[in-house]
């Protein structure tokens, strides 16, 4: 007996980071935007927990404990007091290290999984409060749709959309670290007196509605600036792919990957492949949002 799980990849549409907080962390109004580009993880019973991975930038995913779906199998055995012994697959669509929660959606997913396999009868709340134990973007992967995320993130409050968005993501060669992308948030801000996040009424407002150019005029990500003075030629990127029509285009997360809103399906694909074409990406993938959370298939 096996169980899949699908999880979709995230864009945020809005990520407003406060300073630094004594832990380390920083608190955030982070509005993220499922799409749909999605991996899936199967659990099968095995002799011990283990890990393979398939798909694009599969070579770069960690086969190790210190993998999000390896933890999340350890994290709900140890609560139910069972062995983890499950071999856990991971079919790889969404861009690795590219600023689209790949792993955490992985993490999302094999919690998921495992929770169906053994039949824990974990509650949402209890399968959320093990996500945000795994990271500050686990627990969206596993609600999906529109959210926005406080403190560092984990905590949500699911949003309404009003129609379907069209994206284009530009995937950039090699991968960029979050962690340095946030020291180097900090050392760009030092000195600086730093505003307490708060979500965008105006950017809420468009999502509710369905709005594409209203949602274009709002998006922002106060990590662009870190991210593009680590990697400057992002810059190129989003020069190309607003040339090409989006009306939009930022940095998704801590990048590298940059995303482009488009008008419509037809000017998603148009954009799509001038990027491909610009010399500036190694690819460029259309997807639609808003799109599920983890799903059972």
């Amino acid at each position: 007996m096996s169980v899949t799980v699908r999880v979709p990849a995230k864009v945020n549409v809005q990520l407003a980071v406060g300073a630094a907080r004594v832990d380390g962390y920083h608190d955030l109004a982070n509005v993220f935007l499922a799409v749909g580009l999605y991996d899936e993880v199967t659990v099968t019973p095995a002799d011990e927990l283990t890990i393979t991975c398939s798909g694009p930038g599969a070579d770069q995913v960690p086969l190790d404990r210190t993998n999000l779906a390896a933890r999340a199998a350890e994290l709900l055995a140890a609560r139910r007091g069972i062995d983890p012994a499950v071999h856990i697959h991971i079919a790889k669509d969404i861009p690795v290290a590219g600023g689209m929660a790949g792993g955490s959606a992985d993490g999302a997913g094999a919690l998921l999984a495992c929770d169906a396999l053994w039949s824990t009868g974990a509650s949402k709340a209890e399968l959320l409060d093990i996500c945000a134990e795994l990271g500050s973007d686990v627990p969206f992967s596993l609600v999906g749709g529109a959210a926005l995320g406080t403190g560092r993130g984990e905590r949500l409050t699911e949003l309404p959309v009003g129609g379907a968005f069209h994206w284009v993501f530009a995937v950039a060669d090699g991968g960029l670290s979050t962690p340095a992308v946030y020291r180097e948030f900090d050392r760009l801000n030092a000195g600086v007196d730093v505003p307490v996040p708060v979500a965008s009424p105006m950017l809420l407002d468009a999502l509710r509605t369905g709005d594409a150019t209203a949602l274009a005029g709002a998006l922002v990500n106060d990590l662009q600036p870190a991210a593009l003075s680590l990697r400057p030629s992002l810059a190129d990127t989003l020069r190309a792919g607003t040339d090409a029509g989006a009306l939009a285009g930022l940095v998704s997360g801590s990048g590298p990957t940059t995303a482009f809103l488009a008008k419509d399906a037809d000017a998603a694909e148009q954009i799509s492949e001038a990027l491909q074409s610009s010399g500036t990406c190694r690819s460029a993938r259309v997807a639609a949002a808003p799109a599920p959370g983890a799903t059972l298939l």
